[in-house]
This record gives C-alpha cells, structure tokens and sequence, in this order.
C-alpha cells in the first residue's frame, strides 16, 4: 500500500514557475517509479513526466521538455515537478502515481501506475 498526497499548485501568470511535491508514505520508496500525469476540463488523463527508482531514468512528454523537470529525493520520500515557463495550455489537476513494478525503464501509460494522489490544481493565466 502507498500513500500519495501532492502539493504546490496555485495560480500563476504565463511564464512563471511552480513546483510540485508529491510525498509518499507506506512501501520502500527507492523501490518504485513515480510519475505525473494531468487532466484539464473536458480532456483525458494525460502523461507529464516520470522517474525511476533510482533517478537515472526519466522521460518527459513532448510538450513539456525543456520547461519542467521531474527529480525526487529518496530520502525524503518526495518527488518533485518543477514547472517553468508555464503556459495557459499547462492548466491542469496534476496527479503523481507510483508503478510499484520493478523495472529497467518507466512507463507513460497512466494504466501501468498502481497507485494515484488525489491531484493539486495548476491554473495559468494568461
């Protein structure tokens, strides 16, 4: 079992930065891969980014890269979204998620996490 609960999200201008924490609780963290995913009004769930248990493995979806970067301190039990050049197109309930499968490589499908956060809202004006 593993506890998921975010942080961070507030409403900012365009071109301006937050940072997402999201804190685990219950299994080993540094055993797992954690990932963010988001979801607008009216949209489906969409991928962000994800780590894996380790850090040396990270991918970001297309129309993210460059501007936010995923990390996580396993000491602390959090992983991290630092957003920046934030957009109005990046207004969203942001969720992370832990796949509790041990792999070499993380996954975008949001199907492969077991475990969901109840999300944080990111709202960018323009």
């Amino acid at each position: 079992q593993v506890q998921l609960v975010e942080s961070g999200g507030g409403l900012v201008q365009a071109g301006g930065s937050l940072r997402l924490s999201c804190a685990a609780s219950g299994r080993t963290f540094n055993s797992y891969a954690m990932g963010w995913f988001r979801q607008a009004p009216g949209e489906e769930r969409e991928f962000v980014a994800a780590i894996s248990w380790s850090g040396g493995n990270i991918k970001y979806a297309d129309s993210v890269k460059g501007r936010f970067t995923i990390s996580r301190d396993n000491a602390k039990n959090t992983v991290y979204l630092q957003m920046n050049s934030l957009k109005p197109e990046d207004t969203a309930l942001y969720y992370c998620a832990a796949d509790l499968i041990f792999r070499t490589v993380v996954v975008v499908k949001g199907g492969s996490y077991d475990y969901w956060g109840q999300g944080t809202q990111v709202t960018v004006s323009s």
